[in-house]
């Protein structure tokens, strides 16, 4: 790696729509330290080791074998990684537990167990808990002594969760809450000692309690038959007059949609994390079956159409690969910053998660979309065997369905995302007006700026400054016809979720060709030319999404007599050159072929 020191500039959440980002001091994957990879060393041995030999077990639930392996996984410091010392925690950085994250989501239905349990089961606790209910709960939650849950969820109440209909009153001593009702897809619920649930307190006080194991009237459902992660708890939680000890109100009354919508930020942050993890597994297994199987005498890797589904798999995930770490430099930095200025160990998490609330959104979505298009295209690869449950392709087929429902919805982040926008754009802190404003006048002009200073790299980095520049027309119009009355943008979900698209697909190339770049100038096992290839298919294909995107967009909102305008302002900012994308694709699969392996 080049010894330059580079200073870094970084950016507040969601600015990389209005600002250009710089790949000076940026955090890429390949960059890992010592203690990065003894750490992934061990998360993958546990793996190996301890989750594949015994998966059928794990898939039918029997015994104790995920509340064991929660266990053995806290013996090892991964339920306390992310948690101060002073919790029987290891207070590793946003980074490190990043690639704990991933390299735990090829573990399928424990990974879902472990996410639930050291996410939204025991952040709640550490953001909003008071010190006598974080001394109580996270060191033996830390340890796997204890298993933590989180019910949001009610059979009415699923994407609208403060609708819920569960109930909380005070008793008449003032002592209790007694709480009603009962919470669905409870992920670790059959196994957990500790409940984060959330009631209406008096009717309509969206409030956090915490619940323990063993209370009079918590019960639970039996286990649900579900479509994937069979190996995972999923049960209902009833609760009928539950005494519940004043104490153990989590955070203020009235206030629990503090702690939902704050957790659930690193929740999907962390859900896209394992999704890579799952990406780059099937991507693997796919490499490793082309070889090993024969059809006309040869190997299926040597036809062009595999190789081509081989490379796409690649390609989607190292593009979700290069957003991850982007996102997570960002939080560890903001982090990091934070602590500098005196926030609390706590605070300054849920304050760094909170500030990158859209990015994390654009993880969740890429990482759960990427994963389900590389099992799709492993089972392909597999053909016959791939719809087999003797191999693991068809589990992870299923598997990986949830992913783009668990956290929200991804129809739910898109609106995230661009509501987002909007409501810091309200507040003043991202300036979209003046962009959008900016672009109108080079347009009209015929003046627009030209990258120069990006080497062999410069049509890619002019693609991104461009694509930039249709989002904020986009922005820009749609944010005026909104003020002005003219749309009502809380009906308008189709329109929000083709602009989303695009904001994904900028945040996507950008975090690419940053590593990209990055990568140029640090030594790696990887020839550059297959890095170089995999910017250049994503970088055509993310022009050709951003086009469509944004012809469907101007179809719904600008009338007729405008539309021949934003058409020709679209096609003169969306042009790339023809790429041969099949030799490109030849050169990335080429190598992972000869390695037998995912080894980017």
């Amino acid at each position: 790696m080049s010894n330059l020191v580079e200073e870094k500039a970084v950016l507040q959440g969601a600015e990389f729509i209005v600002k250009e980002s710089s790949k000076d001091g940026l955090y890429v994957p390949e960059m890992a330290d010592e203690e990065q990879l003894m750490i992934r060393d061990m998360v993958r041995t546990f793996v190996k080791t301890e989750v594949w030999p015994i998966i059928d077990k794990i898939e039918k639930q029997e015994g104790n074998t995920v509340p064991d392996l929660v266990e053995k996984m806290g013996e090892l410091g991964l339920l306390g990684a992310h948690m101060p010392e002073q919790y029987n925690g290891m207070d590793l950085d946003f980074i490190t537990n990043t690639f704990i994250g991933e390299d735990i989501g090829p573990a399928g239905s424990v990974s879902v167990s472990f996410n639930a349990h050291t996410g939204i089961g025991m952040l709640p606790i550490l953001y909003f808990g008071t010190d006598e209910q974080k001394e109580k709960y996270l060191p033996r939650l830390a340890t796997g002594e204890l298993k933590a849950c989180y019910c949001l969820t009610e059979p009415s109440s699923g994407s609208d969760a403060l609708s819920a209909k569960s109930t909380a009153v005070l008793s008449e001593d003032g002592k209790h809450y007694i709480l009603n009702g009962q919470k669905m897809w409870i992920t670790n619920a059959g196994f957990a000692d500790i409940f984060t649930v959330f009631v209406q307190v008096d009717g309509d006080k969206f409030t956090g309690f915490i619940l323990e194991k063993g209370m009079e009237g918590l019960s639970l459902g039996e286990e649900e038959k579900k479509l994937g992660i069979k190996g995972s708890s999923t049960r209902l939680v009833f609760m009928e007059n539950v005494k519940v000890p004043v104490d153990n109100v989590l955070g203020e009354i009235g206030k629990g949609h503090h702690i939902a919508f704050n957790v659930l930020n690193t929740g999907r942050f962390k859900l896209g994390a394992s999704c890579l993890g799952g990406c780059k597994q099937v991507t693997d297994a796919s490499i490793k079956y082309a070889n090993e199987r024969t059809q006309f005498n040869t190997p299926i890797s040597t036809f062009g159409a595999i190789q081509s589904k081989i490379a796409e798999q690649t390609i989607q995930t190292f593009v979700t690969e290069s957003a991850t770490y982007r996102c997570a430099d960002l939080i560890n930095d903001k982090i990091k910053s934070l602590k500098e200025e005196g926030v609390g160990y706590a605070e300054s998490k849920l304050k760094a998660a909170e500030e990158y609330a859209l990015e994390c959104s654009l993880i969740k979505i890429q990482g759960s979309e990427a994963l389900d298009y590389c099992v799709d295209e492993a089972v392909q690869i597999h053909g016959g065997m791939g719809y087999s449950e003797e191999g693991m392709v068809a589990r992870a087929y299923r598997d990986s369905r949830i992913n783009r429902i668990f956290e929200g919805t991804n129809e739910i982040n898109r609106m995230v995302v661009m509501s987002t926008i909007f409501k810091r754009a309200m507040k003043g802190q991202l300036d979209i007006a003046t962009p959008a404003m900016t672009v109108q006048q080079e347009l009209m002009n015929g003046t627009i700026p030209q990258v120069t200073d990006k080497g062999v790299y410069n049509d890619v980095y002019q693609a991104l400054s461009n694509h930039k520049k249709v989002l904020h027309m986009l922005l820009g119009t749609i944010g005026k016809e909104a003020m002005s009355g003219n749309l009502n943008l809380k009906t308008e979900q189709e329109l929000l979720m083709t602009v989303s698209d695009i904001v994904l697909a900028i945040f996507n190339l950008e975090s690419t060709i940053l590593r990209v770049d990055k990568l140029s100038s640090i030594d790696t096992d990887v020839d550059q030319e297959v890095y170089d290839s995999i910017l250049r298919c994503y970088a055509y294909e993310a022009n050709h999404t951003i086009y469509k995107k944004a012809m469907d967009a101007i179809g719904i909102f600008v009338t007729d007599d405008l539309i021949p305008m934003y058409v020709k302002g679209i096609k003169s900012l969306t042009k790339f050159p023809i790429q041969n994308i099949r030799n490109l694709k030849r050169t990335i699969a080429a190598t992972l072929i000869k390695e037998d392996a995912y080894v980017l």
